[in-house]
């Protein structure tokens, strides 16, 4: 190479080097503005002075990407929960202005934490986990899914949903202890750990709720070890001081119950976590109440409600010390404050309803569903490949025996010239033999709540006794709003508790009906197929004909014929 070449060469290198440089000292920018501030805890303010200046910067470079990070922190910086709420809305607006689903998503579970942990909303924290779940079908992230997976869980345990909660928490806990053995960047093992153990207190909360205490118990273990020895997790060590306190009171141990559920107050209370707070002094107060400190219990039970009256939130486990102050003051004559509490728990009775209709339509209408079909989709690609390759194994396999074969043939005679394994190949069709008499199967329960799985059986079998299915404009649309159901799901308990999808279903019903009046009633002998049809609401003579033979095994002339001369009928009209 000449020097003119190596000059010209030098010259582009050096020009491409400039552009790396400054390109990677742009995006460092950013870097060394964040890197000031990354290591203060959560909630606290003084990192927004920084985050505004990485805000500001994002904009005048218009930059889309580190203006969401941007207001993402913010919002994990900021103490008022309502300016959390309007960072979390700033976060929504840049990426959906960018179109990019996965980061809306995350806006979305962002805004819906902030719902659910600062505020305990739970049903519009629920409405915001949706939005990220309907957006998250195109992320692949393990730690983002596990993540919403995880809140979905919460509220399913906050509605009493235990086992279907421990579904998610399990999912969760595989994942993120896999991730917390692996080496990796502090943060990414801080944030791990911290999903690690928060996933653990709610399978013991969901395991205690189940009487399975052998498996909450060593869970607490389990939790207590993790967290006790590093102060970045105070609070979810506190959580498992709570439920080794419960775990006392339960064991009949007060006095040890008193001092770990003690323990547990000063961290549930700097973080505001006032949800958490009124379970420990629920049981505070009744080991209290247990060693027969009745007025120190009754005042645990009252910071209780004074937390229901600031926060207009209760979870269900506390619900009873209203009871124990309603019969407490009304022993002692005090019926002011006897009435004052016994209208306490009507409010709180009909927030834990509204809770419960609302949320489990939310979780089963629009999660579990959405997430059923979304496994079916998958399931059924899954079987779309390896149904293909089967296919074509079979090919190579059969191509090869029939090669071997006719090798064979070309060696030796063998009897029946145009024959090979007995099919003759001089013409001719497979004989096949009916499945017989129409059959109702049960196959295995689905995954959808026992509550709705019941009460559509009980209105199918309604259906089914009244011969509604002869009504030929039925449709499963039109037969789920009737009942009052998702159509997905009355296809899914259909097709499980039936053993045949909704047309099928509707085409053994129908052809089960006529060929029982057929067999009873010696008038229906008279009819042709094509009324016969119209009679129990299938479309056509044509279809009437391919249903009646693929259920009966047998065409209908042929079963019409065979009837007959068991009856002793004599003519058909055919005009009828």
């Amino acid at each position: 190479m000449n020097r003119p070449q190596i000059h010209f060469l030098s010259i582009i290198l050096l020009f491409l080097c400039e552009l790396l440089f400054a390109q990677q000292q742009k995006l460092s920018d950013f870097y060394l503005i964040q890197r000031q501030y990354e290591s203060l805890p959560e909630n606290d303010a003084a990192a927004l002075p920084l985050v505004g200046k990485l805000i500001r910067k994002a904009k005048l470079e218009n930059n889309h990407t580190q203006l969401f990070l941007g207001y993402k922190d913010a919002r994990y910086y900021s103490a008022d929960p309502q300016v959390k709420l309007k960072y979390a809305d700033s976060a929504i607006y840049v990426a959906k202005a960018i179109k990019n689903d996965s980061l809306l998503s995350s806006a979305y579970l962002s805004k819906g934490v902030v719902y659910y942990f600062y505020l305990k909303k739970y049903k519009l924290a629920l409405n915001e986990y949706l939005k990220a779940f309907e957006r998250n079908k195109s992320n692949k992230d393990p730690y983002y899914r596990n993540k919403l997976n995880y809140h979905i869980g919460v509220v399913k345990s906050y509605i009493g949903y235990y086992k279907e909660a421990l579904n998610n928490f399990e999912e969760g806990r595989v994942f993120f202890e896999g991730e917390i053995k692996k080496y990796q960047h502090p943060n990414l093992m801080y944030g791990n750990q911290r999903g690690y153990l928060n996933t653990i207190h709610q399978m013991i909360v969901c395991y205690r709720k189940l009487d399975d205490n052998k498996m909450a118990d060593s869970l607490i273990a389990v939790g207590l070890a993790g967290s006790s020895k590093n102060t970045d997790y105070k609070q979810e060590h506190s959580y498992f001081l709570k439920e080794e306190g419960i775990r006392e009171f339960r064991s009949k141990h007060y006095g040890n119950a008193i001092k770990m559920l003690n323990n547990s107050l000063s961290e549930l209370i700097q973080v505001n976590d006032f949800a958490w707070l009124t379970v420990s002094y629920s049981y505070l107060g009744r080991a209290k109440w247990e060693q027969g400190n009745t007025a120190e219990a009754i005042k645990d039970f009252e910071k209780i409600d004074s937390i229901f009256v600031k926060h207009n939130f209760v979870l269900p486990e506390v619900r009873h010390i209203y009871v124990d102050l309603i019969n407490y003051y009304a022993d002692n004559k005090d019926s002011a404050k006897s009435l004052y509490y016994t209208r306490q728990l009507l409010k709180v009775d009909k927030i834990l309803e509204e809770d419960f209709v609302y949320l489990s339509s939310k979780i089963h209408h629009e999660y579990d569903a959405d997430k059923l079909l979304q496994e079916k989709d998958k399931l059924q690609r899954i079987s779309w490949i390896r149904g293909t390759v089967y296919v074509i194994l079979l090919f190579i396999f059969s191509f090869g025996a029939f090669y071997l074969l006719l090798r064979l043939r070309s060696r030796k005679t063998v009897i029946g010239r145009n024959s090979i394994l007995g099919i003759n190949l001089a013409g001719g069709t497979l004989q096949m033999e009916g499945e017989g008499a129409f059959r109702m199967r049960t196959y295995r329960k689905t995954d959808i709540g026992n509550g709705i799985v019941e009460d559509v059986l009980q209105k199918l079998s309604e259906f089914e006794a009244n011969h509604e299915y002869l009504n030929e404009h039925i449709k499963l649309k039109s037969l789920a709003k009737s009942f009052g159901v998702n159509h997905n799901y009355l296809s899914e308990i259909i097709q499980a508790h039936r053993g045949a999808n909704f047309h099928l279903y509707l085409c053994e019903l129908r052809i089960s009906y006529i060929t029982k009046k057929l067999d009873t009633d010696k008038e229906y002998h008279k009819y042709s197929s094509d009324t016969l049809a119209k009679m129990c609401g299938i479309s056509s003579r044509t279809n009437f004909s391919k249903v009646f033979l693929q259920i009966n095994g047998i065409n209908f002339t042929q079963y019409l014929t065979k009837v007959k001369s068991e009856m002793g009928t004599t003519s058909i009209s055919l005009n009828k």
